[in-house]
């Protein structure tokens, strides 16, 4: 793992070294998330590539529109 950094800017601005922008495809209006873990913040672009990769991740999980229906019914009941 190599460590690049940046600059925060006073308004809050990251910059990222170009070495960087040009391996992920980092362009102008690129959007990215920023995952907090711990004490270390992760910078993901945004891509096609990171939005396929999150299929399936919530997988068995109870809808929020099966959630919402079950506490309509419940509301109806009191």
């Amino acid at each position: 793992m190599k460590v690049e950094t940046g600059v925060v800017t006073s308004k809050g601005q990251l910059v990222i070294p170009a070495r960087l922008r040009r391996q992920l495809a980092i362009k102008k209006g690129t959007r990215v998330a920023f995952v907090q873990d711990g004490g270390r913040m992760i910078v993901q672009p945004v891509t096609r590539e990171y939005i396929h990769g999150l299929r399936g991740s919530l997988k068995g999980k109870t809808s929020v529109l099966d959630a919402m229906l079950r506490e309509r019914k419940r509301e109806r009941t009191l």
